[in-house]
């Protein structure tokens, strides 16, 4: 999931149209386990957090879930965050949306009421205690959630790919602004 936007960001770059800001693309393990690698990073950060504008995480883009009853189960991504730490972050990935990628945007897991709490319950959240804006995409559970019967080919990759592109369009906006995001709202 990180390297497909990572490999268009590269690509991107090497045609003489790289981003203002630095991108770190991270992959971290020990989520499972208690978001062990996120927090490492955050609490020993290769670049100040300070002056990290935001997280985008990408944990789990490229399957459905089987559990949504509503709207297009082939054209969604749930969005968790974009209402936390930041009022830009909901403009900008409504607005990359709107412009490039045409998901239903599902906030179902962003609801503060969310039994599941899964804004907490992943490696962005490490980034948000730290006053970090972040912004977490992800496709939902499904029985094979965290089982060795999560495999590759029950990858819809078509829609792995409008997902990326969403995902590279909200960091690429992020990356040339003149500013970085505002912190506006308390956690």
């Amino acid at each position: 999931n990180r390297s497909v936007v990572k490999e268009i960001i590269e690509r991107a770059k090497e045609e003489g149209n790289g981003p203002r800001r630095t991108l770190i693309f991270l992959s971290v393990s020990g989520e499972e386990k208690g978001l062990w690698g996120s927090r490492y990073y955050t609490d020993h950060p290769l670049f100040p957090l300070a002056k990290t504008t935001a997280n985008l995480n990408t944990d789990m883009i490229g399957r459905i879930d089987p559990k949504r009853k509503h709207g297009d189960s082939l054209n969604y991504v749930y969005v968790i965050g974009d209402n936390k730490l930041s009022s830009d972050l909901k403009p900008i990935s409504e607005g990359a949306n709107n412009r490039y990628a045409h998901l239903e945007l599902d906030y179902k897991y962003n609801a503060p009421n969310d039994p599941e709490r899964i804004y907490y319950r992943s490696d962005h959240y490490n980034f948000a205690r730290k006053g970090v804006p972040a912004l977490f995409y992800f496709n939902g559970t499904h029985a094979d959630y965290h089982r060795p019967t999560d495999t590759v080919d029950k990858i819809n990759f078509n829609l792995l790919e409008k997902r990326a592109r969403l995902i590279f369009y909200t960091a690429w906006e992020m990356a040339n602004r003149e500013d970085m995001l505002k912190r506006d709202i308390p956690l």
